[in-house]
């Protein structure tokens, strides 16, 4: 009898130096074409994501999964099957020249820690190195990346900054908010100024960097235990962009604890009413979802019912709930309105949330010290410091 349990570890192998070109088109067919030699455990072989193609599923009887992730010459691999994991790491260890890396500790620039009770997601090292990259590694810190209430724009009077420091270190923070969402406002609204950074862009760039200084072992905890339903939070600031007043839309998703999926984008077009920007970020949130959705279902946690996604506008729910086009409402861009079928379909339900714990504000504003330090928590970025449990599984 397998060893099926609920408690997922994350491990690694790798492909061996100079064999990438040769060896990755293989390993891709193998996982795509296995038969032969899982005819032993069940019938076929890998199945692929259609929505995610880097990864591949297996499964077999008692409910026992193995996934794999392929990234260039690293294989990473998780299951709840003992036996899986360890046939599929012999046997690929057998057919290729690979190195076994054991629990990940270490991918894309990202540093993993497992523990009894939680996986940790940092960026520490990284951090580490862009401060001292950009001369700060000695800077007084700040408490938060930008200050509350904080509004930019092409022309502040400060002069011209040197546009190539800039997209350094926009770009840097931008790969940064892999780990770390309570950044990505203030990364994603420093990219709207890529082609005309001023020199009060570049100071405000360099004061997130304090911010990042003063969090540096700061990374996303993924409690076990947790309920394992799809959750999403949605939320706009109406018309925040000086320049154009177009507004921002922000979005996020969990899925048990942490949230693993978020957005800070400025909309397309020019909102007319907060409704109206509520709307569209609901839509496009709804999109982010349903994608959501179907690589879950490639992992065998399909999500029978509707994906809870909150929204803290109430006129926002009820356009969505109305069929008909009102005087207020009729010139929104159809693109926006596939929501309603959505609903429909019982794909998503929009649901009111009162607007302290709307999580998604973190990711349309820049806000006061204590309501930032709340959402960050909420979001499940804590220090390395406060991990629970014994390292290693």
């Amino acid at each position: 009898m397998a060893k099926i349990h609920n408690e997922f570890c994350v491990k690694s192998i790798k492909i061996k130096k100079y064999q990438e070109l040769e060896l990755y088109p293989l390993v891709l067919n193998i996982l795509s074409h296995y038969s032969a030699d899982w005819i032993k455990f069940s019938e076929g072989g890998f199945q692929k994501s259609q929505s995610e193609a880097t990864l591949y599923t297996k499964t077999r009887e008692e409910k026992g999964i193995l996934i794999a992730a392929i990234y260039v010459d690293d294989i990473v691999y998780t299951g709840n099957d003992d036996e899986m994991l360890h046939w599929f790491k012999a046997d690929m260890m057998k057919r290729y020249e690979m190195t076994d890396l054991g629990l990940l500790h270490h991918f894309l620039g990202m540093g993993v820690i497992q523990t009894s009770s939680s996986i940790f997601v940092h960026q520490k090292k990284y951090a580490y190195t862009l401060l001292n990259k950009f001369g700060l590694t000695d800077c007084n810190p700040v408490l938060t990346p930008l200050i509350a209430n904080e509004k930019l724009s092409k022309e502040d009077g400060s002069g011209t900054a040197d546009e190539e420091m800039y997209r350094k270190v926009v770009g840097s923070l931008l790969y940064l908010t892999a780990t770390r969402p309570d950044i990505m406002f203030a990364a994603s609204l420093l990219a709207r100024f890529m082609h005309c950074p001023t020199k009060k862009h570049l100071g405000i760039a360099k004061r997130v960097l304090r911010y990042v200084k003063g969090t540096l072992d700061y990374g996303i905890e993924y409690v076990k235990g947790q309920q394992a339903v799809l959750v999403g939070y949605c939320d706009s600031d109406w018309s925040g962009s000086v320049d154009d007043m177009k507004s921002t839309s922000g979005y996020a998703f969990s899925f048990g604890s942490g949230v693993f999926s978020w957005a800070s984008v400025k909309q397309h077009c020019v909102a007319l009413s907060t409704a109206e920007a509520e709307y569209i970020s609901a839509s496009e949130a709804t999109a982010q979802a349903i994608w959501l959705r179907f690589v879950l279902e490639d992992f065998g946690e399909m999500q029978v019912r509707a994906t809870p996604l909150h929204c803290d506008n109430t006129s926002a729910i009820a356009i969505t709930r109305n069929p008909v086009f009102h005087q207020k409402t009729k010139h929104i861009d159809r693109r926006y309105h596939f929501i309603k079928e959505a609903l429909q379909n019982g794909i998503v339900d929009l649901t009111f949330c009162a607007s302290k714990e709307q999580i998604a504000d973190i990711f349309t504003k820049s806000l006061p010290r204590d309501r930032f330090n709340y959402l960050r928590e909420k979001l499940g970025v804590v220090s390395a410091q406060r991990l629970q449990g014994s390292v290693g599984i």
